[in-house]
Parts: C-alpha cells; sequence; structure tokens
C-alpha cells in the first residue's frame, strides 16, 4: 500500500487513499509505523482521501495509536469523509481518538 508521507514541524502527515480493509490492513500498520521516527513527536492521519475502513482498519489505527500514546506522542486524524466519520461514531473511536475537520486544523492543535 503507498501512503504519501510528509513531515511537518516535528509531525508525521500520513495521508492513505482508497480502503483500508482486511486485505490491506497489515500492510497500512507496517508502512506507517515504519515510518515513524523516534524523533516525530506526532502523528497525523488526513484520511481525506480514504473511502471505506473495516473493523481491521479500525484496529490497526487503534494499535498505532496505542504505541504511541505509551511513547508520550500525540496521534490525530483529520478530514473524516461522512461515511469513514459514520464508523468512528457507530464504533465509538471517536471518543478515544481526536479528529479535526481538516488538516490546517489539526496541525494548528499539535503544534500548539
Amino acid at each position: 500500500m503507498d501512503i504519501p508521507i510528509e513531515r511537518n514541524e516535528g509531525t508525521l502527515v500520513a495521508s492513505p487513499s482508497g480502503r483500508i480493509d482486511g486485505f490491506n490492513a497489515q500492510d497500512f500498520h507496517q508502512t506507517l509505523t515504519g515510518s515513524i521516527n523516534d524523533d516525530d513527536a506526532a502523528v497525523l492521519v488526513d484520511m481525506g482521501g480514504l473511502n471505506y475502513i473495516s473493523s481491521a482498519g479500525l484496529r490497526s489505527i487503534l494499535m498505532i495509536a496505542k504505541a504511541l500514546w505509551q511513547r508520550k506522542a500525540k496521534f490525530m486524524l483529520c478530514s473524516l469523509s461522512g461515511s469513514i466519520a459514520e464508523v468512528f461514531k457507530m464504533s465509538g473511536f471517536d471518543k478515544i481518538i481526536e479528529i479535526q475537520d481538516s488538516r490546517e486544523d489539526a496541525l494548528a492543535k499539535l503544534s500548539g
């Protein structure tokens, strides 16, 4: 799975697109965790290009979030489409993972 990665003032920004499902959730997890450096203070996943996420994708997001929290790094999601946002609300993940409407809002909150 190709996930564009960039860095913005100490924050790693990943922008997956398409689907995260049972077929590629492990690839997503490995790609993202392999891109995170010890000096990344925060990780932002911009989900604007995502049109589907399965329970396997949710599990991968949660595992990444937990690993970051354990090392005191910040983790945030942004730009969820209506259907993706609904999945996060139905699963309760919107209560445990911070979500911002836009990349700009998320980066401002992470840097502040």
